[in-house]
């Protein structure tokens, strides 16, 4: 148990619960919390230490009560002194339950890894909860990322506590597109904390909901489409809805949604005009191989897209990301330069005499065809 109780400091009866050599009757009964004479707040450390038995049967019996707890026994328990290792133990199991975890949250041995578990746990009125105390959340960042990145976390306190990092200079490495999602925040008007959802809050649930009806598979489906007439590309049908509410969004809320949406909404957002919304798009913790190598053919993403896409080595990985790289005119000649080298044979012969790739990367992909002897 992380940290570890200090043993010594619980009574005999307590002790004996604990030691593996007394009768296992009664070190069952002190894992359903029904040892007789013990204090709530011993009681619930009897049961959070058997839960971690090395006895099965014991630490069933004893994870069982501890996701069943008598809330008149943790309400009293939590009335007393608790070791903080119990307090990590206990506070994630009620990281849904407002009443209890008010309470948690106010035990002052709670420790800070609890409520940054509880943070990314948290529905969203803990989350509120955990989100009010502005001093803790200065001292222990990783709350503050937990926040964030938990989607039951309203739009508005997001805001609220990303604003608040970027006044007190805070870094939030926990968020992958922090920097996009400060500079954006810097330049928006953030609302004053509410007990009712915002309009903003509200939107960000549409949006989770327009999202869902729009599920894609990106193995097999994008976003856009090309138009016949234009060949350039275009929102397909399907997702015209999704694209609309996002459309309606700050920034801040897009980079919020390029996060922690879903496939459909990354499609989208890594074409949306605002660099900031991209870039925090295609760093995504949630996106897939499938959706970067559709990326990487678009010619509808910026350069510092496809430049991200470049400089990292899990994607160039892939054969068909290189390929795509090269092939798409947006890809900054620097990065498709280094690329070609890996291109075979064929590949270099089709870009040599492409028309639709720039003028330099022909010439390059006939020079290195030169360098290999093979004729074009």
């Amino acid at each position: 148990m992380e940290p570890p109780v200090e043993l010594a400091k619980l009574s005999t009866p307590a002790r004996r619960a604990l030691d593996p050599a007394s009768p296992a009757p009664m070190r069952q009964m002190a894992a359903k919390g029904l040892l007789p004479g013990l204090k709530p707040a011993e009681a619930l450390t009897v049961v959070a230490l058997l839960a971690e038995s090395d006895a099965p049967a014991i630490a069933a019996a004893a994870q069982g009560t501890l996701d069943a707890l008598p809330e008149p026994l943790l309400r009293g328990a939590l009335a007393g002194d608790l070791p903080p290792g119990v307090l990590a133990v206990v506070a994630p199991r009620y990281a849904k339950h407002a009443p209890l975890m008010e309470r948690i949250l106010a035990h002052p041995a709670i420790p800070v890894a609890a409520v940054a578990l509880v943070a990314e746990l948290a529905d969203e009125m803990v989350s509120e909860l955990v989100a009010v105390n502005e001093r803790l959340l200065l001292s222990a960042p990783a709350i503050i990322e937990k926040l964030y990145m938990n989607k039951a976390t309203r739009m508005s306190t997001a805001d609220r506590i990303l604003e608040l990092a970027v006044r007190n200079g805070v870094e939030l490495p926990g968020i992958p597109a922090y920097k996009q999602a400060a500079a954006a925040i810097g330049q928006e008007l953030i609302a004053e904390p509410s007990l009712e959802p915002t309009p903003d809050d509200v939107l960000f649930k549409e949006v989770d909901e327009a999202a869902t009806a729009a599920e894609l598979d990106p193995a097999t489906e994008d976003t856009h489409k090309l138009d016949a007439a234009t060949g350039e590309e275009v929102v397909d049908d399907k997702f015209l809805p999704l694209h609309a509410r996002l459309a309606s969004m700050t920034i801040t809320q897009k980079i919020r949604r390029a996060m922690l949406g879903t496939a459909s909404e990354r499609l989208l957002l890594v074409r949306d005009t605002n660099r900031l919304v991209a870039e925090a798009a295609i760093r995504s913790p949630s996106l897939q191989e499938n959706e970067v190598v559709r990326i990487s053919a678009s010619r509808n993403v910026g350069e510092e897209v496809l430049r991200i896409i470049a400089n990292d080595r899990e994607w160039t990985r892939s054969y068909q990301i290189k390929l795509n790289l090269v092939q798409n005119p947006r890809t900054p000649f620097t990065f498709a330069s280094k690329l070609l080298p890996h291109m075979r044979d064929h590949e270099l012969k089709m870009l040599a005499k492409s028309k639709n790739v720039p003028g330099a990367v022909s010439t390059a992909a006939r020079q290195q065809l030169g360098r290999r002897k093979v004729e074009i």
